[in-house]
């Protein structure tokens, strides 16, 4: 009896945490029409020739000359047209292809990495079996990268953007790209969040801060300015908090970087940092509200 409870427990606790289409993310709207989904992959090579929004990519539209070699091959060397990422999942069962800007990646295995992309407005279409399913356009930003679910009975969500920092990819698992979004993990509490500061980054963001900023409001400052960009656990932004000199100010900082805190359930800590027992109180509520 007991091995049943135990069971039972295990997959009411998974059901409880599970992923689900729809659950996070922004939906991103369909923009193929019912003529195109009725088109395989072969019948839409004309149309795709004469898109005049692939102009700007690497691939020119000379589909009817790929056979021949050209006399004077026209070479592009240190082309620089902007950097970006996006990853997108589709974690349902089948053969997808998907295509985004001049790439096209087609697999079972339910995920597509797409590298080395321009940024500005892009359109990206999924193909089931060949024919095509959903289009839409993403607006990819320099530096960045995208990352997304796709169901079949759901649509395209956009799940998290967030910049790249000197080609960090800032996880340890592949996995946790989709499942932070959803607030679980595969790695059982050790994830490296993406963008979050490590050990080293973060003892640098300090020496910085602290030799360019002597009182509250310009250490404030300089945390707003510099940090922007990056997320922080809830240790760091304690020691955050704990270097000003005014309990005024820490209640306010504590409060500001909540947001950015990757492991929210730890905020507790961040009251450590905390002078009098009405702060913490007051830091409480303001969690308990956000």
């Amino acid at each position: 009896m007991k091995k049943i409870f135990t069971v039972c427990a295990i997959l009411s606790g998974l059901l409880f945490f599970a992923q689900e289409a729809g659950k996070a993310g922004e939906l991103l709207k369909n923009e193929a029409s019912k003529r195109e989904m009725e088109s395989s992959t072969l019948q839409r090579e004309s149309s795709r020739n004469n898109n005049s929004g692939n102009s700007g990519f690497r691939n020119p539209n000379n589909q009817n000359n790929q056979n021949r070699r050209p006399t004077n091959p026209n070479y592009q060397w240190n082309q620089n047209y902007g950097y970006a990422e996006v990853f997108l999942r589709i974690p349902e069962l089948g053969y997808f292809s998907v295509e985004l800007a001049d790439q096209m990646i087609a697999n079972n295995s339910g995920r597509y990495r797409f590298f080395d992309l321009p940024s500005g407005r892009i359109p990206i279409s999924i193909y089931d079996n060949g024919y095509l399913i959903y289009r839409t356009t993403l607006n990819v930003r320099n530096n960045s990268r995208m990352v997304l679910d796709f169901f079949t009975n759901e649509g395209l969500y956009l799940l998290d953007s967030y910049p790249l920092q000197n080609g960090y990819y800032g996880f340890n698992n592949w996995n946790d790209l989709w499942n932070n979004p959803y607030g679980n993990s595969g790695n059982n509490g050790s994830v490296n969040y993406p963008n979050v500061m490590d050990h080293l980054t973060f003892q640098q963001f300090m020496s910085a801060m602290k030799k360019d900023a002597w009182f509250d409001d310009k250490k404030i400052a300089f945390i707003n300015q510099q940090g922007r960009h990056a997320m922080f656990t809830s240790e760091q932004i304690a020691v955050l908090v704990k270097d000003l000199s005014f309990d005024k100010n820490k209640i306010a900082l504590a409060k500001s970087l909540f947001s950015k805190c990757v492991d929210k359930q730890k905020y507790f800590v961040v009251g450590d940092a905390l002078d009098f027992e009405s702060s913490r109180k007051d830091l409480l509520d303001f969690i308990s509200k956000n």
